[in-house]
């Protein structure tokens, strides 16, 4: 599509809106998780269920659309690559990030995967997948804009008023010094290190989708491919840490399971397709600056059902967030400009008057 308005193409516009709707739509989708992990149902078990859907859902598409694509060879790196996707990304990292909220706070576990961004762009840029020169002014443009965007995930993250529902929490191990919120120091340790863990791999799942497509791309065929093979390592992993693939609960097992397909499955899978194919288009570290929008909306959602406000810090993160990401749309549209009119061939000179002189 090569309409353009201010300089942006309509292309460009609807991916924005997209990933913006995208990230609206995980925001729900944690509201949703939360009803099933409070009504006794494994996080594993919904991982498995909505994963195997989500494979089967986009399967048909990427048939109809890039079997083409598909390559004649299967080369030992690219299933590597969906390999590590696959078990990083979908069941490796929840695991994590399971543990980190187990032993810190609903604080912390929303406010690290904002943390995203800034290793996504460090390690993009040491691998070459974004464009790094200190000189020039784009680049800088970017960090800033990561710098100043990553400081207001942090403020709505932690200026967020608090539950005042007092949150169960374990003992902590006896000689172990008690925090303020009833979770031992070495709890408090251990989780953020289990966090920082799932971010990083998170980041590097991100990356390595990036890298996927370049060696294949057909982001439907890769979502449906590392989804089905997350679902089986996260039966395997729930098999290996309870001893059986279980629901947790036999009431309405059925309309849970329908609930996971259709939710986790269908609406999820048509996101996380269109986000991998927006990695390819665009890059992982712009992709990635759009995440910290889910806690932006998580927040308003607070605020308009349960009442909870949102306070100045929380605003004033809020503001930094658009800010810097509009700094970052700015400098990569330009720096894009910059390069295409780089690579353009020359003009020849004189080319008004080449057919007088023939």
């Amino acid at each position: 599509m090569k309409m353009a308005c201010g300089g942006v193409s309509c292309s460009d516009v609807l991916t924005i809106c997209g990933l913006f709707a995208v990230q609206c739509i995980f925001g729900l989708y944690m509201m949703f998780l939360d009803g099933l992990l409070a009504a006794g149902v494994p996080s594993l078990f919904i991982i498995v269920v909505a994963c195997a859907a989500s494979s089967v859902v986009v399967l048909p598409f990427a048939f109809a659309l890039e079997r083409k694509k598909w390559p004649k060879v299967w080369s030992p790196m690219l299933v590597v690559q969906l390999v590590i996707i696959s078990l990083g990304g979908v069941s490796i990292y929840q695991v994590f990030m399971m543990l980190g909220v187990e032993r810190t706070s609903p604080a912390i576990a929303s406010a690290m995967p904002n943390l995203g961004p800034g290793f996504i762009f460090v390690i993009a840029a040491c691998l070459r997948f974004e464009r790094f020169e200190w000189k020039c002014k784009y680049t800088r443009a970017k960090i800033l804009g990561t710098f100043v965007c990553l400081s207001g995930a942090m403020c709505v993250s932690f200026l967020k008023n608090p539950d005042p529902t007092p949150s169960v929490s374990p003992k902590p191990v006896p000689g172990d010094e008690e925090l303020s919120n009833g979770k031992g120091r070495r709890d408090w340790i251990l989780g953020c290190f289990y966090l920082l863990t799932g971010v990083t791999i998170f980041a590097c799942n991100t990356i390595m989708q990036a890298a996927a497509l370049k060696r294949f791309p057909a982001p439907l065929s890769i979502c449906s491919i590392t989804a089905m093979m997350g679902a089986i390592f996260s039966a395997i992993i729930q098999v290996l840490m309870e001893g059986k693939l279980d629901a947790g609960t036999t009431d309405n097992i059925t309309w849970i399971i329908g609930e996971i397909v259709l939710v986790g499955g269908v609406v999820i899978g048509l996101c996380t397709t269109f986000q991998v194919s927006s990695i390819g288009r665009k890059g992982p570290v712009l992709v990635s600056m759009f995440s910290p929008f889910q806690t932006v909306f998580s927040a308003f959602i607070s605020f308009i059902f349960f009442g909870q406000w949102i306070g100045l810090g929380c605003l004033v993160g809020i503001v930094l967030m658009f800010v810097g990401l509009y700094v970052v749309l700015w400098a990569k549209n330009s720096e894009d400009k910059m390069f295409a009119e780089l690579m353009a061939p020359p003009e020849a000179e004189y080319d008004v008057e080449r057919p007088l002189l023939q």
